[in-house]
């Protein structure tokens, strides 16, 4: 896991202008080695469930006059972790549109697993060759890989999405999960994770008010995988599965079929 790595590397540059003890930087560093044998590499790609999806939940199929709709960001967007494709979140998001809509949707992913902000671009460019009709974002986990700032990488989320509301497309921004939440991330390690990604969290959202984009706050979940991990994480104890990602979808759902144009029933869960 880069990130861990990374995150590793973040706490020592911080620590080394404080004066990090070298008891400090062994801990840090036998941390980070932990957590990446706990939690592994992931030895498999998401499921592959793009096209389209009917009112009634059924597809993928081939549809005429879709509602396009495409998601993008990392593996949490791709839906690494699912353990089927009905359990990824593009295609729960992709059947509850549909549903709300009552027509069919087109389902898209641009999502790669590992992508930071810097590799938004491209993701977009790909997109932009025809706009879809809504867009859902998630990424922000694997940036502190990255070495940049949580306002520098905030930036680069912000400057893709405008992009794709210049285009035309309706969009929502999932904000950086706590990582906080992910259990084998020992101390003081997991308090560092959980600090440096609510703060980009909130750096997205500042960026991101009066862009045009919906932005849903993924804390608004983070209680649900704190208190209840072995019900929403997948094996790997790291990305959800697809319970996980049903409650995550949960709160998607709502402003997306907003910016669709599509009128939406759901609650949010309490």
């Amino acid at each position: 896991m880069l990130w861990i790595r990374g995150l590793w590397v973040a706490a020592v540059a911080a620590g080394s202008v404080g004066g990090l003890s070298g008891a400090a930087y062994t801990l840090l560093q036998s941390q980070s080695r932990q957590a990446r044998s706990v939690i592994g590499v992931p030895r498999d790609l998401p499921f592959d469930a793009d096209g389209g999806y009917l009112p009634d939940g059924s597809g993928p199929l081939t549809v005429t006059d879709p509602l396009t709709f495409g998601i993008f960001g990392d593996s949490t967007a791709a839906g690494l972790g699912a353990e089927s494709p009905e359990a990824l979140p593009g295609v729960q998001l992709a059947k509850g549109l549909a549903e709300e809509s009552n027509r069919p949707v087109q389902l898209t992913t641009y999502a790669v697993v590992g992508s930071r902000s810097t590799h938004l671009a491209d993701q977009i460019d790909r997109a932009l060759l025809d706009p879809p009709k809504a867009a859902v974002v998630m990424v922000g986990g694997n940036d502190v890989t990255a070495r940049l700032g949580v306002n520098a990488c905030a930036e680069l989320l912000g400057q893709q999405v405008r992009r794709l509301v210049a285009a035309g497309t309706g969009v929502v921004v999932g904000t950086c999960p706590d990582l906080g939440a992910v259990r084998p991330i020992p101390q003081p390690l997991r308090s560092l994770a959980q600090r440096w990604s609510l703060a980009l969290g909130r750096a997205q959202a500042r960026e991101l008010a009066g862009s045009g984009a919906a932005v849903v706050p993924m804390t608004l979940v983070s209680r649900h995988f704190a208190r209840r991990p072995d019900e929403l994480f997948s094996p790997d104890r790291f990305h959800p599965n697809g319970a996980g990602y049903g409650l995550a979808a949960s709160v998607i759902l709502a402003p997306l079929c907003a910016v669709a144009g599509v009128c939406h029933s759901a609650v949010t869960p309490g």
